[in-house]
């Protein structure tokens, strides 16, 4: 990893900014893309960007459905992405939550947001210009998240994912 070159990071959270956020998504038949996700992907992907997603995924926890499942639907996700040239560098999921009922998963996570554990992990694992880099998220914790971590955080609240990454750039003075 060292031998690559540092980059700006792109983190986006899952549910409710690729997909619409229709509570404890794992089967990909569920899975509905958000409009502009895929395209701001690969857009992020051209301009030489790295691409995170960031996601708590507390449905594991509650034994809604195995990390089995998420990998699977995870694993389509990047075959759905890949066929529209674009590719995410990693995913970084956090399946705990203090009220679980599966007893494995049923703790307090440095991982989970609004804790900054997932971004400071990709920015461990890859050398990221952390100062050009920023989160789209749908949540408040998400944001607060990206805070902890030292990285800028903007709420997204739906619409098209494309022209909302187009506002941020211009917002953190990037060009498209």
């Amino acid at each position: 990893m060292a031998t690559r070159e540092p980059r700006p990071a792109l983190f986006l959270d899952r549910d409710g900014v690729i997909n619409v956020d229709r509570n404890y998504i794992y089967r990909v038949e569920d899975f509905e893309w958000v409009e502009g996700a895929a395209d701001v992907i690969r857009r992020f992907n051209d301009k030489g960007w790295w691409v995170f997603v960031v996601t708590n995924q507390s449905g594991i926890a509650r034994g809604y459905y195995t990390e089995e499942q998420m990998q699977t639907l995870h694993d389509w996700l990047n075959s759905e992405l890949e066929k529209r040239g674009a590719k995410i560098d990693q995913i970084y999921h956090c399946p705990f939550h203090e009220e679980g009922t599966i007893l494995r998963y049923t703790k307090d996570s440095y991982d989970r947001k609004p804790k900054p554990g997932m971004l400071i992990r990709a920015m461990t694992d890859f050398p990221v210009i952390k100062e050009r880099s920023f989160l789209i998220g749908d949540k408040q914790a998400d944001l607060e998240a990206a805070k902890a971590a030292g990285v800028r955080g903007f709420l997204f609240s739906g619409g098209n994912l494309s022209q909302f990454a187009d506002w941020v750039l211009a917002d953190m003075g990037e060009t498209r």
